[in-house]
């Protein structure tokens, strides 16, 4: 046979229920500790001497369709200890009923993390509203990420990279935990024995990221044997797209040539590209001279010696990585083409007047970006009125 549920059923452990109010759709229950005394946090003596008391508000599960309040009568307790440090300290209350400074219960809280799990932070924020105890999408994920960092202090996934001190003088490396993604330490340099002592500390680590240079790895190879090293994935992708641009340097000329553009007529440049264009044929007279010279069976050091050229220049020439017509940047008017397009083709050709109406539409750049646009539309288009006109004569 079950017992009847007793008011002291609403309180948590080791509470004891003063009183329970209504007050509109809430419930208020006010509690006090059962024990008269308690433990100082700092030399573990008993305490039963009262300095004075405050009240704690936190929430607590749901009962009948209404949001509970838990009004906690806390104490504050002298330390009688004559050898103990501290004087006045709050109580303490166990972590499995009401953590220090927690606005939730512990069971209320283990609630809203399984739903922070099972839902996320933005999906989740509406399903414990219907169960009268609503939070925020933060809190759901912020309650997630505490219960995490608190399973376990050891490190199981780090990455390792150079961290800066002083930009171009001073490096250390910096360890990061990637499964709680913040920063565990700072190392004091980039000597291979520092990193290896900092790993063999620390056995519980199996997976350590790090760049695609040999220092770090074997420092890996020493402090951690065991641990499995892997390339992260801002190194991958930053190597693979610097190999990618060093192979279409190499085969900008032949690619030019399949193209079609191995001529490139001077009066079809704008202002910006006859200046580049012209520094162009001062590297291409400078390439010609290093590679007749390498030819010839001249050695790298004995150009650098006659033509005055640094070294990674003559290599870089060598390796056919000075080929480039125009060094061109990533424009932020590539996302406006297609509206550009679309009003050049219906009869704007006033640049200040396309700049405007794309000012409306957000575009946040100059006007000269759009100038330099439209000329170019324009010698374009000059140039291929010329050349029928010259085909009908």
């Amino acid at each position: 046979m079950h017992g009847r549920f007793q008011r002291a059923d609403l309180a948590p452990e080791d509470f004891a229920v003063v009183s329970v109010h209504t007050v509109g759709e809430h419930l208020q229950i006010l509690l006090r500790a059962r024990c008269a005394m308690t433990f100082c946090p700092d030399c573990a003596g008993p305490c039963r001497r009262v300095q004075s008391r405050y009240l704690r508000r936190p929430w607590d599960l749901p009962i009948g369709g209404r949001r509970v309040s838990l009004v906690i009568e806390a104490r504050r307790f002298w330390c009688d200890s004559v050898v103990c440090s501290r004087r006045v300290f709050c109580e303490p209350f166990d972590r499995d009923v009401l953590a220090r400074y927690a606005r939730r219960t512990a069971r209320l809280e283990t609630i809203v993390h399984q739903l922070g799990l099972a839902l996320g932070g933005r999906p989740g924020a509406a399903f414990p509203r219907r169960l009268m105890m609503p939070v925020s999408k933060d809190t759901l994920l912020r309650v997630v990420r505490r219960r995490v960092s608190q399973q376990s202090g050891e490190l199981t996934v780090i990455g390792i990279d150079d961290f800066a001190f002083r930009r171009g003088q001073t490096y250390g490396p910096i360890v990061c935990d990637l499964e709680r993604r913040k920063p565990v330490t700072l190392l004091q340099d980039r000597a291979l024995e520092t990193s290896r002592t900092f790993l063999a500390a620390h056995p519980s680590i199996a997976v350590v990221a790090r760049d695609r240079g040999g220092g770090y790895g074997e420092a890996i190879a020493r402090g951690l044997p065991n641990a499995e090293q892997v390339a992260d994935r801002w190194h991958l992708m930053e190597n693979s797209s610097r190999a990618f641009l060093d192979a279409v340097g190499k085969s900008m000329r032949q690619i030019r040539h399949a193209l079609g553009c191995n001529v490139i007529d001077p009066k079809l440049l704008t202002c910006v590209e006859k200046l580049q264009y012209e520094g162009y044929l001062r590297r291409q007279e400078t390439n010609e001279a290093i590679q007749r010279l390498a030819k010839a069976g001249t050695s790298i050091r004995q150009i650098v010696r006659q033509t005055g050229h640094s070294r990674k220049l003559v290599r870089d020439v060598l390796r056919g990585q000075r080929l480039d017509v125009f060094r061109t940047r990533p424009s932020f008017l590539e996302q406006w083409l297609p509206w550009l397009n679309d009003r050049w083709d219906a009869g704007a050709r006033n640049a200040l007047a396309l700049w405007r109406g794309m000012r409306s539409e957000g575009f946040t750049g100059q006007s000269g970006v759009v100038s330099q646009r439209a000329q170019r539309r324009r010698l374009a288009e000059k140039a291929n009125q010329s050349g029928l006109a010259r085909s009908r004569d």
